[in-house]
């Protein structure tokens, strides 16, 4: 979706288009970053003609507007991603093979989310919905891979909220500069990929270190 259209939708219609916004982009890649950033702009009251509405109601304390736009997307993309569990699980890979290029998760990225997913487990779910572009191809693939429910609604609960918090407190604490954010936006992005890599890399290590400490466990000499 081009930049212009989600910032017009978020203008207009606030709380409810960041929401529906978010549930998308736990599906296909929805540009969430743009979202998430926009809306805390907007909860800043960056723009004379964009409010926080909520059933009729405007908020005009920024910290909740603030709290209302990052809670919006919360929702929204943890709803998503259990919609994009159930696909998974009850449509399965031939659903994705046959229809998944309307999701954009090719049998390329569906191979590679499968190694994902042997590599680290569920935790895959946490790591994933944490880094820019991958968390648009997690949910699904959980689904098709039967990571259980319970489990995934938790992790991915866990795993939006930094992402919805964080970056949509980015855009509120840059209010009227978010045009000079919107045009140094990969800054924002190299910063997020990077705390997503320090997390994976330590994932990594712990799985490597366990089975040397079983080792050192079950050999008396050592």
């Amino acid at each position: 979706m081009p930049v212009a259209s989600i910032t017009s939708l978020i203008g207009d219609h606030g709380v409810y288009a960041v929401f529906l916004l978010m549930v998308a982009a736990a599906i296909v890649p929805a540009a969430s970053e743009l979202v998430m950033v926009y809306a805390g702009a907007v909860a800043s009251g960056a723009f004379a003609s964009a409010h926080v509405v909520l059933f009729g109601h405007r908020i005009s304390t920024p910290a909740w507007a603030y709290v209302t736009m990052a809670l919006a997307g919360l929702l929204g993309n943890t709803l998503g991603s259990l919609a994009g569990w159930g696909i998974g699980a009850y449509g399965g890979r031939p659903l994705l093979e046959r229809r998944g290029r309307w999701l954009h998760a090719t049998p390329e990225r569906l191979d590679r989310a499968e190694r994902w997913f042997d590599r680290f487990g569920p935790f895959a779910v946490l790591v994933g919905l944490s880094t820019p572009v991958v968390r648009s191809f997690i949910a699904i693939p959980a689904g098709i891979f039967r990571v259980p429910f319970v489990r995934f609604a938790v992790l991915a609960l866990v795993g939006c909220i930094p992402w919805c918090f964080g970056l949509t407190g980015a855009g509120w604490a840059l209010g009227k500069s978010y045009n000079r954010l919107h045009h140094d936006f990969k800054y924002v992005y190299i910063a997020v990929a990077a705390v997503a890599a320090v997390g994976l890399a330590y994932l990594i290590w712990r799985r490597r270190r366990s089975p040397k400490i079983d080792r050192r466990a079950s050999d008396p000499s050592l």
